[in-house]
């Protein structure tokens, strides 16, 4: 009698907000008072949307107050299968906002936070059930967003990750620097306050994901002659960033960078790298006989949420049977699943398994499939 395999579950704990935008390429400024647009999202739980979009079971654990509000963003969540079992509801704190001018040419997009005392970030990890949110999971995510928050929410990603392992999963880990965030502990620095906490958290990750620029910000690792304001990447330099990070986290099993190339704010070069710290192999994506040739997104709708789509992505494809035997595969994978979030609307990665899989083999013209 054949063994059944175990169905992959993953798990991701972190902020959901909601997501205020200017119309179209409108500023604030022009827009209100008037109309905007209000979605839901935040980093984990756009990684658990893009993975049950794909089909894979995922789960999302944050802390949400009571109010109607909340319950629309729940509601939002289990309407793309999200299990939503897990969520906290809880009398303190409030829903986080995030604000959000989208650029167009030289004018950058901009962010503007307003998620102070949010309930994620004044709940004790405590108060979540590890046991329960664990049992039958076989991989947990998280971000280093969430030990941004507060000093609440970095103690609880750490309990986190520390029951994660008990509970013998796998564990990501996006570095996810946010300068405006790590404020909790002034008058330290932002950079030495990420530095100072995501060492004690890294110990505990097997899959680490970052930026083109996390490296520098959060472990002091340079990558060459990058120049990430003036959209320029030092490519040959990136597996020597991760073996320098492979040292210090020994392990760590795979590290992957995405790879942003910022022509303006409507023209983004985009691919990614995978490493492999045991074979010290590293993988680049897109591929063209054999050179190194990025996804040239001459026409972005929404760059936010790319980065959460490739950790998805990346997930996905790590616990897919097929997709997971090849780093080469995985690394295209979540390489072309974020390029295809690039054209979407909103945080969340509205595309399929196929959609993916088609791009990855070079269908990248945008005809229309009748």
């Amino acid at each position: 009698m054949q063994s059944q395999k175990k169905t992959q579950r993953v798990v991701t704990f972190g902020e959901i907000m909601g997501r205020v935008n200017a119309q179209g390429n409108l500023t604030f400024r022009q827009s209100l008072p008037g109309c905007v647009d209000v979605t839901f999202a935040g980093a984990e739980a756009n990684v658990a949307a893009s993975l049950s979009l794909l089909g894979r079971e995922a789960s999302f654990v944050t802390a949400l107050p009571k109010h109607t509000i909340a319950d629309a963003c729940i509601d939002t969540l289990r309407g793309i299968g999200v299990d939503t079992r897990h969520i906290l509801r809880v009398t303190e704190g409030r829903l986080g906002l995030y604000f959000v001018e989208t650029g167009a040419n030289q004018r950058s997009s901009k962010v503007v936070y307003d998620r102070d005392y949010a309930s994620i970030g004044v709940t004790s990890g405590d108060r979540y059930d590890w046991n329960a949110i664990f049992e039958g999971a076989t991989w947990f995510h998280t971000s280093g967003i969430t030990p941004a928050v507060s000093r609440i929410a970095a103690d609880s990603t750490l309990l986190a990750l520390k029951k994660a392992k008990e509970a013998g999963l796998t564990v990501s880990c996006d570095l996810n620097f946010r300068n405006k965030l790590w404020k909790w502990d002034p008058p330290r620095p932002a950079r030495e306050l990420a530095k100072a906490v995501m060492t004690k958290l890294l110990p505990y990750v097997d899959i680490l994901i970052g930026n083109e620029e996390d490296a520098s910000d959060v472990l002091g690792i340079e990558a060459g002659k990058t120049n990430v304001e003036a959209g320029k990447l030092d490519i040959e330099r990136y597996p020597d960033v991760a073996r320098q990070i492979a040292t210090h986290f020994p392990q760590l099993q795979k590290i992957a960078f995405t790879l942003r190339e910022s022509i303006s704010a409507s023209h983004n070069n985009w691919g990614a790298m995978l490493y492999d710290t045991k074979s010290d192999t590293a993988y680049f994506s897109p591929m063209q006989e054999n050179l190194y040739t990025p996804y040239q997104i001459h026409h972005i709708v929404d760059r936010i949420g790319g980065g959460d789509s490739f950790s998805g992505g990346l997930v996905f494809a790590l616990t897919d049977e097929e997709l997971g035997e090849n780093d080469g595969t995985v690394i295209d994978f979540a390489t072309a699943a974020s390029c295809l979030c690039h054209s979407i609307q909103g945080d969340f990665n509205y595309v399929t398994k196929e959609d993916i899989v088609s791009l990855m083999k070079g269908n990248a013209s945008g005809r229309v499939k009748r």
